[in-house]
């Protein structure tokens, strides 16, 4: 695919646009669950439900539906119309966002195919592309239905995760897919081995941005507010006592809280020597200027994570603290790691045959 033409470039930049955008909405979501907001909205209305309330009897009937869920009724009883506005803001502005990247997806569609930019071999992946979105879009309702009925007070832990993850899934395909407009082939090189290496940093950071995501839903972080041992042990007990066995691994705070600590240490081992191997290997301009990326920000991640943890003791309900900055912070960085580590596979090819 031709890398260096003027549709290919204009086709890569609104793919660009597409992922800056990606990258907001993702942190608008860690906002809302920072916040509390994912349930303040309990009907999925896409067209009608881009306006907020318009006048007081509008709001009064947003707050009523609000009162009945779970949530209202077992956490935030105590709720004011005002509270409630605050975080309705979020969720509704987390939505709204949505709507935007989807008319700007829709919008350049629609452009390109007019001006006749896309070559036959864009179809297939601008096809796959709006897919992830729809499918992103109804995972987010799912996971927002699962807390309105029972005795649910958050949105289910497995279902924000998987959310999560699919969000992530669509920025990396959006930015692979911008890569291969952009970057010509003479600007990667080929080493199997790095790129290996690459492959299973990507597995391992998948894994660990699931677990991220439990850490968020279960609100695990200030379950052991200490570093580096947690609560004084470096293997602490009660990680594996509940039943069914397996349950643990997604239900267990403790587990799960120290699952996410030790895939940290691990990425930031094997991040680090790889960039060791990475900056050993003298490559193509691009190669050399981008490689330190990836060990610069699983530094910054590593102390984000710890700051995170440390400051999780401090939590205070319905205000938003040092830790919610380092845990938003945490969270974008964790993106951009992922983004730099997907660009880095780009860049670095298998060996020739």
């Amino acid at each position: 695919m031709g890398a260096t033409d003027r549709s290919s470039r204009q086709v890569a930049t609104w793919l660009l646009i597409g992922v800056g955008m990606t990258v907001i909405q993702i942190a608008l979501g860690g906002i809302t669950r920072l916040t509390g907001s994912g349930l303040s909205i309990t009907e999925w209305e896409v067209i009608t439900g881009a306006l907020p309330p318009l006048n007081e009897a509008g709001w009064m009937q947003e707050f009523e539906k609000y009162r009945q869920t779970p949530q209202f009724q077992l956490l935030n009883f105590e709720f004011t119309l005002k509270d409630f506005k605050f975080i309705f803001f979020w969720e509704w502005f987390h939505r709204l966002w949505a709507r935007s990247i989807g008319l700007v997806f829709a919008g350049g569609f629609i452009w390109f195919i007019v001006r006749k930019s896309f070559k036959k071999e864009m179809v297939n992946p601008l096809l796959i592309l709006f897919m992830l979105g729809a499918l992103q879009g109804l995972v987010g309702w799912i996971m927002v239905a699962s807390g309105l009925t029972g005795d649910a007070v958050y949105v289910k832990p497995t279902r924000l995760a998987l959310h999560f993850i699919l969000a992530l899934g669509l920025l990396s395909y959006t930015c692979w897919f911008a890569l291969k407009l952009l970057v010509p082939g003479q600007q990667q090189i080929n080493n199997t081995q790095l790129r290996n290496t690459n492959l299973v940093l990507i597995g391992l950071l998948i894994i660990q941005l699931l677990y991220g995501a439990l850490m968020a839903g279960h609100k695990a972080a200030n379950v052991a507010a200490t570093w580096p041992t947690i609560n004084g042990s470096w293997v602490p007990d009660g990680m594996f006592r509940d039943q069914p066995f397996w349950l643990n691994f997604i239900d267990n705070t403790l587990l799960v809280h120290f699952i996410h600590r030790g895939l940290a240490y691990l990425l930031l081992v094997l991040t680090l020597v790889w960039s060791f191997r990475l900056f050993k290997y003298d490559g193509t301009e691009l190669f050399n200027r981008f490689r330190k990326w990836p060990m610069i920000i699983v530094l910054v991640q590593v102390v984000l994570g710890i700051t995170s943890v440390l400051s999780s003791s401090g939590i205070i309900a319905g205000k938003w603290g040092l830790f919610e900055w380092m845990a938003q912070l945490h969270q974008l960085a964790g993106m951009l790691y992922l983004l730099t580590l997907v660009t880095m596979l780009y860049l670095v090819q298998k060996d020739k045959a």
